[in-house]
């Protein structure tokens, strides 16, 4: 488990080739790791502690463990937070290792993650016909299915991941980006259709696999989903309504952010992918793994190996380059999506890893997640919020944060 020190966090134009509104999904290789398991009861908890949900896919086991103390406001003249989300959409450990491998690296640098679960990582490709996907085909999915063995891998991880303080989230089903199908032509009916999906998909996975031995996930689904990342950051206009009528926080669906105090759109908090400095170029990129590889490799995942430790360089650099941006400025927030891959030899992943040791341990940093930082966006004070969102990308407070957030 982690250690309750976190508990205190939140006390607290892009270039023609930056392949905006692309983001891939997808992993493959040998390995595996980690600590956890799918016979660990919930810590702390017995049998009367615990209701079983539904056919016990998931279950009521209480307040979630290594959650941060209750967000303050900021007080006049205090200096933000600098708040770094680092997000993974998909979600699926299919063998490889990298689920627990950034669950032990969140674990050792006091950060929490927001995992974007994709319903499908948990149906049994046997029982692909249960999937309707809007304006394609039953059982139809671009990412495929998970083998049973992974599936389980995945139950396991993802139960480990609510446990140490994770916020999981959605990724949808079919990850459909292409052609009369794409979810960027769905009306809000349809993704209330898929999200509908999505969650059956988790909450009665056990009636899916009738692995009934397994424990149950341990939190209430319709509780534990306040936001998602679509797939592809397609179709966000049409989602947002339906996300509003579920109850939703925010979504982090946008591909066009820049490194500004973020907005709500239809009620939502509007939490985008960024534009960030890359390293070597006179244009930006998006903060994703996968739009990195898109300008290093042209979209290939197997580029020419005599090019990996460069663009690993340039990967870590740009997140880092990133991050100093706001952290030296504005302090807006910083987002970043991965996914669990090993494009190019697995660099992208390596890359992030060392990103994030270079954010971790300095002063006002918290690593968050995307609902961790709702909370705290969602005590401010709206002329605060307000005051933040006038500083401009790169732009520092004029006179520093003590006179430029004083008491009005």
């Amino acid at each position: 488990m982690r250690d309750m020190s976190r508990r205190g966090l939140l006390g607290l134009g892009l270039g023609a080739a930056a392949a905006v509104g692309m983001a891939g999904c997808g992993a493959s290789g040998p390995g595996s790791g980690g600590k956890g398991g799918a016979g660990t009861p919930s810590p702390g908890k017995s049998g009367d502690d615990i209701r079983l949900i539904g056919d016990g896919s998931t279950a009521d086991t209480g307040k979630q463990p290594n959650q941060p103390d209750k967000p303050v406001p900021l007080q006049p003249g205090e200096t933000p937070p600098q708040f770094v989300i680092f997000s993974w959409d998909g979600a699926g450990e299919v063998g490889n290792g990298l689920f627990p491998r950034f669950l032990k690296l969140a674990e050792d640098h006091d950060a929490a993650m927001t995992f974007f679960l994709s319903g499908l990582y948990l149906l049994p490709e046997s029982k692909k016909s249960l999937y309707k996907p809007p304006n394609n085909p039953v059982g139809a999915s671009d990412i495929g299915y998970l083998t049973d063995a992974h599936i389980k891998d995945t139950l396991k991880y993802v139960r480990q991941a609510w446990l140490e303080g994770h916020e999981i989230g959605t990724h949808f089903n079919g990850h459909f980006c292409a052609g009369s199908g794409s979810v960027g032509n769905w009306t809000p009916a349809q993704w209330e259709n898929e999200t509908a999906q999505a969650k059956s998909f988790v909450t009665r996975w056990k009636t899916h696999s009738g692995w009934t031995d397994l424990d149950p996930l341990p939190f209430d689904y319709e509780k534990e989903l306040v936001g998602g990342r679509t797939p592809c950051l397609l179709g966000q206009d049409n989602l947002l309504p339906t996300a509003k009528k579920l109850g939703w926080r925010y979504d982090a669906s946008s591909p066009g952010g820049h490194q500004m105090w973020p907005v709500k759109r239809g009620g939502l908090w509007d939490l985008p992918l960024q534009a960030m400095p890359f390293p070597g170029h006179s244009f930006e990129v998006l903060s994703m793994d996968y739009n990195i590889l898109a300008n290093q490799s042209k979209n290939s995942t197997q580029g020419m190996p005599s090019r990996y430790p460069g663009w690993k360089k340039q990967a870590a650099g740009a997140y880092l380059a990133g991050f100093r941006r706001a952290y030296e400025s504005n302090r807006a927030p910083f987002f970043i999506g991965n996914h669990f891959e090993q494009w190019n030899g697995g660099i992208y992943m390596d890359a992030v890893e060392e990103a994030l040791k270079g954010m971790a341990g300095k002063k006002d940093v918290r690593l968050v997640s995307f609902r961790q930082f709702c909370d705290w966006l969602d005590v401010q004070d709206p002329k605060i919020l307000a005051k933040l969102r006038t500083l401009q990308v790169g732009q520092s407070p004029t006179g520093g944060w003590k006179s430029f957030l004083k008491a009005s």
